[in-house]
C-alpha cells in the first residue's frame, strides 16, 4: 500500500506512542485523524505538525472504553474524510496492582479500554473497510502479553487478548482484503513508563540485552511496515531490545 493519501485513524494519539506513529503516517504522505480522551491541547498539537507536513487531520474526542463514543468517532471520521484505510488501535490505560488487592474497577477499566475498545473500533470500521474494499487493522499488544510481568494481570490479560484477537480476525477477514495484524512493544520512553520508580526502571533495562529503551519511533516503524506491506495478516511484531528472549 502506497500510504500518500491514505486515510488513518490513530487512536490514543495525543501522546506517546500513539503520538509517534500518528507523525510517522503524516511523514509517508497520509492524512491522520487523531483520537483523545482528555488532553485536548496535546491531540491539537499533534494536529498542528500534521498540517504543517501538508496533509489533513483533525482531533476527535471518544472513550473507545464506551461504544455509543466510538460509533459517533467513526461517523466523524467517515463524514470528514470519506473513508479509513489504516485503523490502528493504540488507546491504553494501566491500573498496576497485584490480583489480590486489585479493585473490580481497576481490572473492569483496563478490560474495556485496552480489549473492549479495541473491539468497538473494529466492529465499527469494518463494515466501511469491507465497503471500499479492504484495509489495514494494526493492534497494539505488549511484550508483557507474552512473557507476563508482575502486578499487571489486567493490562496482560487484555493484551494477550488482543493477540488472539488479531489471529481469529486475519483468517475472518482475508477474504475482503482486509490484513490484520499486531505490534507488541517493549518498555518505551512513553509519559506511562516514565512514571516507574527510577530503581524500578533501571532493574527493567538491565533486563533487556540492547540496555535501553525503545523510542516511540521505534515502534512506529514496525506499524508502518505494516501499513504498506499487503501480503502480511495476522503476525505479531515483536519490539523489545531482545527482552522476550532474555524471558526464556
Amino acid at each position: 500500500m502506497n500510504l500518500s493519501g491514505k486515510i488513518v485513524l490513530v487512536t490514543g494519539s495525543s501522546r506517546g506512542i500513539g503520538r509517534a506513529i500518528a507523525l510517522k503516517f503524516a511523514s509517508r504522505g497520509a492524512h491522520v485523524i487523531i483520537n483523545y480522551v482528555k488532553n485536548r491541547n496535546a491531540a491539537e498539537d499533534v494536529v498542528k505538525r500534521i498540517k504543517i507536513m501538508g496533509r489533513r487531520s483533525i482531533a476527535i474526542k471518544a472513550d473507545v472504553s464506551d461504544p455509543q463514543q466510538v460509533r459517533l468517532l467513526i461517523e466523524r471520521c467517515i463524514n470528514e474524510f470519506g473513508r479509513i484505510d489504516v485503523l490502528v488501535n493504540n488507546a491504553g490505560i494501566i491500573r498496576d496492582r497485584t490480583l489480590k488487592t486489585m479493585s473490580f474497577e481497576e481490572w473492569d477499566s483496563v478490560i474495556k479500554v485496552n480489549l473492549y475498545g479495541t473491539y468497538y473500533c473494529i466492529k465499527e470500521t469494518l463494515p466501511y473497510m469491507i465497503r471500499q474494499g479492504g484495509g489495514k487493522i494494526i493492534n497494539i499488544s505488549s511484550v508483557v502479553a507474552l512473557i507476563g510481568n508482575f502486578g499487571q494481570a489486567n493490562y496482560i490479560a487484555a493484551k494477550a487478548a488482543i493477540i488472539g484477537l488479531t489471529r481469529a480476525l486475519a483468517k475472518e477477514l482475508a477474504k475482503y482484503n482486509i490484513l490484520v495484524n499486531c505490534v507488541a512493544p517493549g518498555f518505551t520512553e512513553t509519559d506511562m513508563v516514565q512514571k516507574v520508580p527510577p530503581a524500578i526502571l533501571k532493574k527493567i533495562v538491565s533486563r533487556i540485552p540492547l540496555k535501553r529503551l525503545a523510542h516511540p519511533d521505534e515502534i512506529a516503524d514496525a506499524v508502518i511496515f505494516l501499513a504498506e506491506n499487503d501480503y502480511i495478516t495476522g503476525e505479531v511484531i515483536i519490539i523489545d531490545g531482545g527482552l522476550s528472549l532474555a524471558a526464556l
